[in-house]
């Protein structure tokens, strides 16, 4: 079983024009480590089933072809592929606010930005981050999704992985190392890889779109 992928799922269809070898290289690397014959291989922490792809923002539907091939190998060999959209899952919750405090919300941004720029956007970041950040945020969302799709296959716990992407539609509210800090223990030891739009710096720090400063919070692999 494979749940829906992202929204631009038929876009992501057709074959690249142009071979990318680092993304091929990550993708092939990440299967071979969710299909060991000793389980999955995604982390070198007992417990800790959390695994990062970075890529240029620019490459986002060379991902989604990935993704999509991989899902497809996965599922021809019995696994479920969990496929979370985090914008998605940003604009239902902006929906569910009243319709008064979105307007009320939006032409207060829009005035401020007029006056300056970054005070708009410190604005609008400030009354968004309870929808996106901490465990009842997006994290949260996560989980429960997660958890609904191990209750319905109970018996392929085992063979079951988590694909979250679309965070470029989050930026720039989101923060990755925080989300999986929140993620961490609510996963029913499911394994999760986030896709990440951004830059690899060093060994360990990821800048998110290339644009924030880098973050050196992670304890996942990063495949790249």
């Amino acid at each position: 079983m494979t749940m829906p992928l992202f929204p631009y799922e038929k876009a992501a269809e057709a074959t690249p024009l142009f071979p990318n070898p680092e993304l091929d290289d990550a993708f092939a690397a990440l299967r071979r480590d969710l299909v060991h014959e000793d389980g999955p291989r995604i982390s070198t922490m007992r417990n800790y089933r959390f695994a990062i792809v970075p890529y240029e923002p620019k490459q986002e539907f060379a991902v989604r072809v990935q993704v999509r091939s991989l899902a497809h190998d996965l599922k021809r060999s019995g696994w479920v592929v969990i496929s979370i959209d985090l914008k998605k899952l940003f604009l239902e919750r902006i929906r569910g606010r009243e319709q008064d405090w979105i307007e009320a919300a939006v032409s207060r941004e829009k005035r401020l930005a007029v006056k300056e720029p970054g005070r708009g956007l410190r604005y609008i970041s400030d009354e968004l981050a309870p929808l996106v950040e901490g465990p009842d945020g997006l994290a949260a969302d996560c989980a429960r999704l997660i958890g609904e799709q191990a209750d319905l296959n109970p018996d392929s716990v085992d063979r079951m992985v988590a694909i979250v992407g679309r965070a470029g539609g989050v930026y720039p509210f989101f923060r990755a190392s925080a989300f999986l800090r929140h993620l961490d223990g609510k996963t029913r030891g499911v394994p999760v890889v986030l896709l990440y739009p951004g830059e690899r710096r060093g060994d360990t720090s990821l800048s998110f779109m290339g644009q924030l400063a880098p973050d050196a919070d992670y304890r996942p692999r990063i495949y790249s």
